[in-house]
């Protein structure tokens, strides 16, 4: 029953909200547009530093909220304008290869006295738990409860994954979304029709920055604490599971892959680590290394049979092109 009630809170928490979030952004470049970004990771660092620079340098919580949307909005220009008119396989290699500078200038020791290095910054949303109307008490969610400082950040965080999904669906349906599409599908006819695909993708890939940055602002507060290296290529890779699990180029399957890949992953921690007591209780091996290394290896063969019997993903009835084969071919 814990290892339910902790998946089930998992699930409903803001970590789950805050990558629903980025999967959304993911899938309008990766869904929708075919962009294979690599480097995703890269607009949460943007999100959640900017934010923690900004107000440890003395700014307010939300100066920092705007700086991280324009930093986001910088760093996908930066990447996207040398890069969206590569080849896939290019595009990736060069976009996981921009994230990983970042994150090595965010942990170097020349920028340790703004970024924190490689210890990052700690502390730093005070003001938006300041804003919190709800009573310091337990607040039950059927039967998970939550503190009233977790629950507001809840609300806040679920509420930005519903008006961005609304918002994607109405972008997704719109002329300039059905360019997108247009473009993803064949680029050479929708370029044909006069559409400008390279302007279209770096559009794509500066939306799908913002989202991601505001996932990382989410991450941030949740945490109070950012740090260089939870921005690796192991984290882009997570949000591609999201996507994957849930379908590509539908407005909402990200959130319930969300939902489904966290009820999963911390329900198999939780009987991994299980396990892992009654095998030291017992002298065996399998001890709490074994377990948080084992979670993943698991969630990664489950991701690798959705692959091979349901590519389209658990709620996608139609068909859409594996931009992904054009890597590995």
């Amino acid at each position: 029953m814990n290892i339910l009630l902790d998946a089930l809170r998992t699930a409903v928490g803001p970590t789950c909200a805050a990558y629903a979030l980025g999967a959304l952004g993911l899938n309008l470049q990766f869904g929708y547009a075919g962009l294979i970004n690599l480097g995703f990771a890269g607009s949460l660092a943007t999100g959640a530093y900017g934010l923690a620079i900004t107000v440890s340098l003395g700014g307010g919580f939300w100066l920092g909220i705007l700086v991280a949307v324009v930093a986001s909005c910088a760093f996908s220009m930066l990447v996207a304008l040398p890069t969206v008119r590569l080849r896939a396989d290019y595009l990736a290699m060069t976009t996981i290869a921009a994230a990983e500078i970042l994150r090595l200038v965010l942990r170097s020791s020349w920028a340790a006295p703004v970024t924190g290095g490689v210890y990052g910054k700690q502390r730093f949303a005070n003001d938006f738990y300041a804003l919190n109307p709800l009573p310091a008490a337990k607040y039950a969610l059927g039967p998970v409860i939550v503190s009233g400082r977790t629950l507001w950040l809840m609300i806040v965080a679920w509420s930005l994954v519903a008006l961005a999904a609304i918002a994607l669906r109405f972008i997704v349906r719109s002329p300039w979304g059905r360019v997108v599409t247009a473009i993803r599908e064949d680029e050479v006819l929708a370029t044909s029709f006069g559409k400008n695909a390279f302007a279209v993708k770096v559009q794509v890939m500066v939306l799908g920055g913002v989202l991601g940055a505001l996932a990382g602002v989410v991450l941030a507060v949740d945490q109070q604490n950012v740090n260089p290296d939870s921005f690796g290529a192991a984290t882009t890779f997570l949000f591609f599971a999201i996507v994957i699990l849930g379908g590509r180029a539908r407005a909402s399957t990200p959130i319930t892959g969300a939902i489904v890949f966290w009820l999963i992953l911390s329900a198999t921690d939780g009987v991994l680590r299980q396990a892992a007591d009654l095998s030291a209780a017992a002298g065996g091996w399998f001890g709490q290394e074994q377990a948080g290394a084992a979670r993943y290896i698991l969630v990664g063969l489950a991701l690798m049979l959705v692959v091979v019997f349901r590519p389209q993903g658990f709620l996608v009835s139609r068909r859409v092109p594996n931009r992904v084969a054009e890597v590995t071919a």
